[in-house]
């Protein structure tokens, strides 16, 4: 199924198209470069980043906010996969976002459309949707008026299993994972895999963008009942990484790392916390 090479968003009666990722754009190659992804896990707070600062960074969710401490020198994306960081931590998109490179689903761009227009309106050029294969048009109708999706929407919206795309040449599925298949993508063009957390996201289209290795900050997972760095008790969003770290999380990830160690692409995890969960990154 050929996804949409754009969606077009209602700003103050105004049609602004956003454009799907396409791998194909020369400016989305970061022609082997080492990418840096930098989560949000707590060990991020001790983490020393002289050394990281002019290598290709792509930030998930609030470690944007790692701008007010450091100068980044080659931010080529931030990533957000779920809608609901809009509406949790608005003052950290608001306060750090100035038309970075943002790839995002098509669920966070209605938030933001629907919260911050403006940003849509004067940003729309940097960025770019990413669709989850299995549901391209995401969680669910939007609140700009499409309340009642069309006939194409609904069909992109009826969600597949894995096994689906188990010869598709653009992943590669587990399909004897239990409870359910896992899976890579190989070209997020054709949507990417979801694994439960946002770093999976991103080091999925670090690979589509041609990236020489893919280094992860921050992964922590089994200590993700404690705040995010960048939030304290009173205003920590809600995580649902505990229930899906070994089923779901840790697999995945261990199957990316084998695949793209494969292709030549290392992925190393650089989490002391996380560091002994995994068989398959660096």
């Amino acid at each position: 199924m050929q996804l949409p090479s754009s969606a077009s968003f209602d700003i103050d009666h105004q049609l602004i198209a956003i454009a799907g990722f396409d791998a194909n754009q020369n400016e989305q190659s970061l022609n082997q470069q080492a990418v840096n992804i930098i989560a949000s896990g707590p060990s991020i707070a001790h983490l020393a980043f002289v050394e990281l600062l002019d290598t290709a960074t792509i930030f998930v969710n609030g470690s944007i906010s790692l701008l007010a401490e450091h100068t980044f020198n080659n931010v080529v994306g931030w990533v957000i996969s779920d809608a609901r960081f809009i509406s949790h931590q608005p003052e950290v998109f608001t306060k750090y976002y100035n038309g970075q490179p943002l790839y995002a689903t098509l669920a966070v761009f209605e938030a933001i459309a629907a919260s911050h227009p403006n940003i849509i309106r004067e940003y729309s050029s940097s960025m770019r949707i990413l669709y989850p294969v299995d549901r391209p048009w995401s969680v669910k109708a939007n609140k700009l008026g499409f309340d009642i999706l069309s006939f194409k929407q609904k069909l992109f919206n009826k969600k597949m299993p894995l096994s689906h795309f188990a010869n598709d040449p653009n992943f590669v599925i587990d399909n004897e994972h239990k409870p359910v298949p896992i899976g890579v993508s190989l070209d997020v063009t054709q949507g990417f895999v979801e694994a439960g957390t946002v770093v999976y996201v991103a080091a999925q289209l670090a690979f589509s963008r041609n990236a020489g290795a893919i280094h992860l900050y921050g992964v922590d997972l089994i200590n993700s009942n404690l705040p995010r760095f960048y939030e304290n008790t009173e205003n920590s969003a809600p995580s649902k990484l505990d229930k899906a770290v070994s089923e779901r999380i840790v697999p995945s990830l261990n199957l990316l790392g084998r695949v793209y160690k494969q292709h030549g692409v290392p992925v190393i995890n650089h989490s002391p916390v996380s560091q002994y969960l995994f068989d398959d990154l660096g």
